[in-house]
C-alpha cells in the first residue's frame, strides 16, 4: 500500500493537505487513464506504431516526383505546382464559407439557457488539468468560484501532478470552496494533460464534464448554455465547444496575431464546419461531453499531444455530433517567439499524429465518416497540416520562376491558376480575420492582418520542427508557460 495526496477543497485554517491511502482501485486507475484506450479501442491510439502505407505511399510519390522532375522539368513543376496549389485551395473554398456566414447579420433569439431553472440543471463536473502553474492558479481559482451553477451540482477537480506541490499550495492560498478538490496524479509516463484527464475523469461525479485550462476565464454562464444546448438538442449531441478568445492581444506582435487566429477559427470557421455537418476539431479547452458519450469513446488518447482534436473526429467516426457554443472563454496567447513556438510545434505533431492515427484504415474512414465528412476530414486536418509544409516551397517555385524568367508551367493560364490560388489564400484569410476582430470590436487590430503572411511562414517552420519531432520523440508534451494576468482583460466582449 503507497500513498499520494488528494487535498479536499475544504480546509479549515491551518489544516494540513489529507493523504489517503492509495490501494489496487486507484492503482487501476491510473493504468486505465494509460492504457484503457489501447485496450478498449486500440486502432484509435497514438501509441501503437502508425500503418506503413502511408509512409511507403509518401516515398513512392516523392520519388516519382522526382523522376518526374528529372526527365521533364516543366512537366514535373506543374505537377508540384497543382499539388501544392490544392490544399491551399480547398481551405479557401472554407474560408469563402466562413465569410458569407459570418457577413450574415445573427438571427434575435432568447437566451436558451433561461429555459433551465435550477432544479433541472444536470450535474457537472469541471476538469482543470495543471502542471506548474503556480502563478495563475489564485486567478483561476477565483475564475471558477464565478461560474453561475448550483454549487450543490457542480464538482471542480484542479488535477495536479505528483511532483507539482507549488501548485498545489497555491490553489489552497486561492481560498477553494467545498466543492472545489485539489486531485494530485502519481508520477508515471506519459507525463500529458491527456493521462491527467482521462486519471481525474474516473472521480468525475457529473452529469456533464468540462475542461478549463489553467489561465482560462469562462463567461460565467457558459456551464448554463452548455447544459440547455444538451437539454435542446437530445441525446445525439455529445460535445459543445465554446468560444475562445486571447485577452492579452497587446503584449507583443505574436499575440496579435494568436488573437486574429483564434478569432477567425472560433467565430467563422468552426461555426461553417458544424453548420455544414463537418467533423469539429476541438479545441484543447471549453469542451463540454456528455459523460457516457466520452467513456464509451475511450476518453482522451494520453499518448496524442493534441487530444482535443483527436477526440472530436473520434466522436464523429462514432456516429456522435458536435456543436459550437455561444459562449466565450478567454485565454492567454504566448508572447514570447520561444513559447509559440513549442506550443505550434506540439499542435502540428498532434495534427500529424491525429491524422495517421485515423488514416490507418482510410476505407473504414470513409464508411464511419461518409463522403462528405471524410473529404471534411482531408480539408480541415490533411490541408491544414500540409499548407503549412507546402507554404514555404511555393516561395521557392515563385523566386526559381523570377530568376530564371521560365513559367512554373506549360501554359500561362495554368501558372496564373496557381499564383491566384496562392493570393486567394492571403486575401481569404485576411478578409475573414478582419471580419471576425470586427464583430468583436477590436478595430486596433485590423492594420495587424498585413502581418498573417510572415505568421503563416513562422506556422511552416513550426511544422518542420513538429515533423522531426514526430519521429524521434512523438509522445513529448512541449508545456506552454503562463504568467500572471495583468490588470485589464477581456479587450474584447461578445
Amino acid at each position: 500500500m503507497v500513498s499520494f495526496p488528494i487535498d479536499s477543497g475544504v480546509r479549515p485554517s491551518g489544516a494540513r493537505a489529507a493523504v489517503v491511502q492509495i490501494g489496487s482501485a486507484e492503482w487501476l486507475a491510473l493504468d486505465t487513464a494509460v492504457n484503457g484506450l489501447v485496450r478498449s479501442r486500440p486502432h484509435f491510439s497514438a501509441a501503437l506504431p502508425a500503418s506503413p502505407w502511408p509512409r511507403r505511399v509518401a516515398v513512392a510519390l516523392s520519388l516519382l516526383a522526382c523522376v518526374c522532375i528529372g526527365l521533364a522539368p516543366h512537366w514535373g513543376g506543374a505537377i508540384a505546382a497543382w499539388v501544392m496549389a490544392l490544399p491551399f485551395l480547398a481551405i479557401v473554398l472554407i474560408r469563402l464559407a466562413a465569410l458569407w456566414l459570418l457577413a450574415r447579420p445573427p438571427a434575435t433569439q432568447s437566451a436558451p439557457y433561461a429555459a433551465l431553472t435550477d432544479t433541472g440543471l444536470p450535474t457537472y463536473s469541471v476538469l482543470i488539468p495543471l502542471h506548474d502553474e503556480a502563478a495563475v492558479a489564485p486567478a483561476l481559482v477565483a475564475a471558477m468560484s464565478a461560474l453561475d451553477y448550483p454549487p450543490e451540482k457542480l464538482q471542480i477537480l484542479f488535477v495536479t501532478e505528483a511532483t507539482d506541490a507549488k501548485t498545489r499550495a497555491a490553489l489552497h492560498a486561492g481560498h477553494l470552496t467545498p466543492h472545489m478538490t485539489v486531485l494530485t496524479v502519481a508520477e508515471g509516463l506519459p507525463k500529458t494533460k491527456p493521462r491527467a484527464l482521462n486519471y481525474a475523469l474516473q472521480f468525475a461525479s457529473g452529469d456533464i464534464v468540462a475542461i478549463f485550462d489553467a489561465e482560462d476565464i469562462p463567461e460565467p454562464d457558459q456551464l448554463r448554455r452548455a447544459a440547455a444546448a444538451f437539454a435542446a438538442a437530445g441525446a445525439g449531441l455529445a460535445c459543445v465547444q465554446a468560444r475562445l478568445n486571447i485577452y492579452n492581444p497587446g503584449a507583443s506582435v505574436l499575440t496579435r496575431q494568436f488573437t486574429l487566429e483564434y478569432a477567425a477559427l472560433f467565430d467563422a470557421m468552426l461555426p461553417v464546419l458544424d453548420r455544414l455537418g463537418l467533423a469539429l476539431p476541438l479545441g484543447g479547452t471549453s469542451n463540454h461531453f456528455r459523460r457516457e458519450i466520452l467513456i464509451e469513446a475511450g476518453a482522451w488518447d494520453p499518448y496524442n499531444v493534441t487530444e482535443d482534436a483527436d477526440l472530436g473526429f473520434r466522436l464523429a467516426r462514432l456516429g456522435k455530433r458536435v456543436a459550437m457554443l455561444s459562449s466565450t472563454t478567454w485565454e492567454e496567447a504566448p508572447a514570447t517567439f520561444d513559447a509559440w513556438l513549442g506550443q505550434r510545434t506540439r499542435w502540428l505533431k498532434g495534427w500529424m499524429q491525429t491524422y495517421i492515427v485515423h488514416m490507418r484504415d482510410p476505407v473504414q474512414l470513409w464508411r464511419e465518416l461518409g463522403p462528405w465528412r471524410f473529404a471534411g476530414f482531408q480539408i480541415t486536418l490533411g490541408g491544414m497540416v500540409f499548407s503549412a509544409l507546402v507554404h514555404p516551397w511555393m516561395y521557392v517555385l515563385i523566386a526559381i520562376h523570377m530568376l530564371t524568367g521560365q513559367p512554373l508551367m506549360p501554359g500561362s493560364g495554368a501558372s496564373l491558376v496557381c499564383w491566384s490560388v496562392l493570393l486567394a489564400g492571403y486575401l481569404s484569410a485576411m478578409a475573414l480575420v478582419a471580419l471576425a476582430v470586427k464583430q468583436r470590436g477590436g478595430t486596433l487590430l485590423l492594420r495587424s492582418t498585413l502581418g498573417l503572411p510572415l505568421y503563416w511562414m513562422a506556422i511552416s517552420y513550426a511544422a518542420y520542427r513538429a515533423l522531426i519531432e514526430l519521429f524521434v520523440r512523438p509522445h513529448h508534451w512541449q508545456k506552454t508557460p503562463h504568467g500572471p494576468r495583468p490588470e485589464t482583460l477581456l479587450p474584447f466582449r461578445t
